[in-house]
């Protein structure tokens, strides 16, 4: 008997403890405490209906206390909706208190926009304390002389926080400034003006604005290097006497064929002549013969035929 009641005093002593831990993770009593203490005001009731939502109180609690600690005026309800919106609720907390410090204008609702867009709040306002410099990759362009330039410059920007929704992000800024420098070398008279004043590049490429319409503003463009590439003028220009050559090639081969067409088909008529010429020789004999037959051809009228054709042979080879 003594060790029944022995056990059942265990299992008393274990429900006890179970119904204790699922009674303070349904009502945590701890946390609405430590939120009292620490000035923030929010009731258990509401504690509880936030396990109801799937929304963890720990992560609200202490979001608002870091807030209030910081002497920003936060509603639980706000953080509430801006968590089951998928959002970060301690990075939006942070930045508010960043931008506080830093006399930035940032309230909760656009901070809870930017970061609901997929940008970083957060290292946008520390960006906007401190600026950063972005690389840009080597960018070619041609002066007017045709000398190739290959240019890299460094873009101090720094972020602007009212455009952050829906500004355009770091690739955009990358392309506007490589297409102003392009632009700023192609409107060169010569590659030397612009390695002897690199800095005419920044100011050029500076005062068209580029940073409109994006999440950040420029500060600052430098040119951080210049090196010569190719002598692009001279390269089209050989490809230009090439390609004048070879359309010279192929018109003088189109009048040689022409020519060799045009012989053929002069020989072709010079061989039907010279056929129609044997054909007449050959039928002399038959007509002949005709004659002798009809009488309208004597033997006397033969020889002096004979006697001329002789003379005309003699006197042809007396000429060559």
């Amino acid at each position: 008997m003594e060790n029944m009641e022995g056990v059942s005093f265990f299992i008393w002593i274990g429900v006890s403890f179970i119904g204790l831990l699922v009674f303070l993770w349904f009502f945590p009593v701890t946390l609405w405490f430590q939120a009292l203490i620490s000035g923030v005001k929010i009731s258990l009731v509401q504690l509880v209906l936030m396990r109801w939502r799937k929304v963890p109180p720990g992560t609200i609690v202490m979001a608002m206390i870091t807030g209030t600690k910081a002497g920003l005026k936060l509603n639980a309800n706000e953080l509430e909706a801006h968590y089951l919106a998928h959002g970060d609720v301690p990075n939006v907390i942070n930045a508010l208190i960043s931008a506080d410090k830093a006399n930035i204008d940032l309230n909760f609702n656009m901070a809870a926009a930017i970061d609901l867009a997929g940008r970083d709040v957060f290292q946008a306002v520390q960006m906007s304390v401190n600026p950063k410099v972005i690389n840009t990759p080597p960018v070619t362009a041609v002066a007017k002389d045709g000398i190739q330039l290959i240019a890299k410059a460094r873009v101090t920007v720094r972020a602007n926080i009212k455009q952050l929704v829906g500004g355009a992000g770091e690739e955009t800024v990358l392309a506007r400034v490589g297409e102003g420098i392009v632009s700023s070398i192609g409107s060169a008279e010569s590659h030397k003006l612009v390695l002897e004043n690199p800095d005419s590049i920044s100011k050029v490429v500076l005062a068209k604005g580029l940073d409109a319409g994006t999440a950040f503003e420029i500060l600052s463009i430098d040119i951080a290097d210049i090196d010569i590439g190719k002598n692009i003028g001279a390269v089209l220009q050989i490809d230009q006497a090439n390609a004048d050559k070879n359309i010279a090639q192929a018109r003088a081969e189109e009048r040689r064929a022409m020519a060799v067409a045009l012989e053929q088909e002069m020989l072709a008529k010079a061989q039907e002549a010279r056929a129609k010429v044997i054909e007449a020789e050959v039928e002399i004999p038959l007509a002949m013969a005709q004659a002798f037959r009809s009488g309208n051809l004597g033997i006397m009228d033969y020889y002096k035929m004979k006697n001329i054709e002789a003379d005309t042979q003699m006197r042809e080879k007396l000429v060559k």
